[in-house]
């Protein structure tokens, strides 16, 4: 099989706000894989996309007509990323070997419930694999979480293989958080086996944060980017000790966490918080949870077994220097870097994660990390959409 050479990933995440982009250069595969990120773009999605979108991750009343036109609808923006990025990259198209879709997720169910007399856990990503594939003539990857699923998992944190391949240190012990909507961690420890992996959901990363700006000023602003609106105010403890009491925060990893556990109902023990504070003071307070709540795991969980020199920040938290701040406060003397330290810029981190898992989807190499998952075994992961450029495929 021809060793790949060029991939994109693409990533749009729990904050629901669009689509990454990410050109990658990969060399190899398993542990020898080497990574050069040659051009990155995000492109926000337009209000009404985002807003249905909305309502089908918070559970609100949608017709199996709009999550079916959903889906064909992303499958469309994700391939236009696709060709804008080539654009923008001066390369053609036909070029690229393989694309790694993550898809937008709606709905993550990791735990079994009780559905029509029998035990059922699910997950549904959307955007529509084989518009992809036509529309830009590459091979197309997608839909990486069922497989974990399948095998005992909870299809997610899905990143960490992709840690381990590129962040694992033979010295240095290294602690990856992504912050996205979900803040999550995955532990390297020094010369690590992909057996002592660990990685988890902590818990709400910008979904609250991000929630109250758009309640209060989303006709001004929609992130709290740096940090300096919650930096105007002062922790609320009786409110932050009450929200901390969440059963989430108490269970021990495996776990993973989305817009079902710390959407909108979460966010209403906030907003609906009986002493009246600011605005300020309740986004100070969501940006203490997320930086407690991470620590806390990060001294819990991880470092009680193992010595972590370096946290390793990505995702759109990591533009926020008051969180930062409180990481490195919390977490001292550990040294908080980002991920554009190792040539990755924090916001094309997880885009160039699902170009990797495509890349050994296609080499045949399982993609998940059971210790992290809780998958009985490793899998191989995602849907290949076969495109236009079929003849790599061949031998």
């Amino acid at each position: 099989m021809k060793e790949l050479r060029l991939a994109v990933g693409l990533m749009s995440g729990t904050s629901l706000d669009g689509v990454d982009a990410a050109l990658v250069e990969i060399a190899g595969s398993g542990t020898a894989t080497r990574v050069k990120l040659r051009h990155f773009l995000s492109i926000p999605f337009e209000k009404p996309v985002s807003e249905r979108l909305l309502r089908a991750a918070s559970g609100k009343p949608l017709t199996t007509a709009e999550l079916s036109q959903l889906n064909f609808l992303l499958g469309v923006l994700y391939s236009e990323a696709v060709l804008r990025l080539c654009r923008e990259a001066r390369l053609d198209v036909f070029e690229l070997d393989v694309i790694g879709s993550h898809g937008q997720t709606v709905y993550h169910q990791s735990e079994p419930s009780e559905f029509c007399g029998r035990p059922v856990a699910s997950t549904l990503q959307i955007g529509e694999a084989s518009l992809i594939a036509e529309r830009t003539g590459v091979t197309t990857v997608s839909d990486f979480r069922p497989g974990d699923m399948a095998a005992g998992g909870k299809g997610a944190p899905l990143i960490p293989y992709v840690d381990y391949l590129l962040f694992r240190d033979s010295r240095r012990g290294r602690i990856l958080l992504n912050v996205g909507g979900i803040a999550n961690i995955t532990a390297l420890p020094a010369s690590a086996r992909i057996s002592q992996v660990k990685a988890f959901d902590t818990g709400p990363g910008n979904m609250v944060i991000d929630g109250l700006v758009w309640h209060f000023i989303c006709s001004e602003k929609r992130f709290d980017l740096r940090g300096n609106m919650a930096r105007e105010g002062k922790v609320v403890p009786d409110l932050l000790e009450s929200v901390l009491r969440d059963p989430y925060f108490s269970l021990r990893p495996p776990k993973t966490a989305g817009r079902e556990q710390f959407g909108e109902a979460f966010m209403s023990r906030f907003l609906n918080y009986p002493v009246s504070c600011s605005f300020e003071d309740l986004l100070c307070t969501a940006t203490e949870l997320t930086a407690w709540t991470v620590a806390d795991s990060v001294l819990k969980y991880c470092r009680s077994q193992f010595h972590f020199e370096d946290l390793v920040v990505s995702g759109g938290g990591a533009h926020n220097d008051f969180l930062l701040e409180r990481l490195t406060k919390l977490l001292h003397p550990m040294k908080v870097l980002k991920t554009d330290d190792f040539g990755i810029p924090v916001s094309a981190k997880e885009a160039v994660g699902f170009a990797v898992l495509a890349n050994e989807t296609i080499h045949l190499r399982a993609g998940n990390v059971p210790s992290a998952t809780g998958a009985v075994h490793p899998v191989i992961l995602g849907k290949v959409v076969v495109g236009r450029n079929f003849r790599w495929l061949r031998p």
